[in-house]
């Protein structure tokens, strides 16, 4: 899988996969909405889970984890088999894992309950996902022109968001505080992140930037269960 930066730090690999669902009904109940953002090794991902584990914990509500690798069976890869063991070692076995590489908004729908929490990890990968989907090739110079998915699946996660019952929990890198990418096609994958990032911001109830471990308040109280 191409990659327009290194945000697979806090990937995951789930082992079932879903395939798009037609939203059906959702109940219409409490919505919390959390967004948890922080460099590669920050922390973000396990301040994430400790959302969920607390969530579970006061509520008994289930909870699922979303993750958003894009699994390519026929490339090797020891260190994100590492990763992938790391998470899955420190998640409760109860917690339900489903793998959506692409259609976000379609798995939120599916499995956004009002007594349960959803963690997505993460939003990063995700939207590597759709701007490389099918390997579709970029030139090094010149305006970058993404495949209809990216727009539409972004535009469908914005919409589904502010609809969704229960907690959901949403994973995203700060990669834009660095020096300026070489290459067109990650110049602009930085720039589409952080303007993603100042959406789902400004949907949220609560943003947590983590540095070095440390929740910093962004936006928001902590929730109140």
């Amino acid at each position: 899988m191409s990659t327009a930066s290194d945000p697979s730090a806090d990937a995951d690999i789930a082992p079932r996969p879903v395939s798009s669902p037609i939203p059906g009904p959702i109940s219409h109940g409490p919505r919390q909405l959390t967004l948890v953002l922080g460099g590669a090794r920050s922390g973000k991902s396990h301040y994430a889970e400790q959302i969920a584990t607390d969530h579970a914990t006061i509520t008994g509500g289930p909870v699922t984890y979303i993750a958003t690798a894009l699994a390519d069976d026929d490339v090797a890869d020891e260190e994100m088999q590492l990763r992938i063991a790391l998470h899955r070692a420190r998640r409760p076995p109860d917690w339900q894992v489903v793998e959506e590489p692409v259609h976000l908004a379609d798995a939120l729908y599916a499995h956004a309950r009002r007594e349960g929490c959803i963690v997505v990890d993460c939003i990063t990968l995700w939207l590597n996902n759709l701007l490389f989907l099918d390997n579709k090739p970029y030139p090094e110079h010149g305006l970058i022109t993404p495949p209809p998915a990216f727009t539409e699946e972004t535009d469908a996660l914005l919409a589904a968001l502010p609809t969704l019952p229960g907690h959901v929990v949403l994973v995203s890198n700060e990669i834009g505080l660095g020096v300026v990418p070489m290459g067109s096609v990650s110049r602009f994958y930085v720039d589409e992140l952080g303007r993603l990032n100042q959406k789902l911001a400004a949907l949220a109830d609560r943003v947590r930037l983590l540095v070095a471990g440390l929740p910093v308040a962004v936006k928001g109280p902590d929730p109140a269960w």
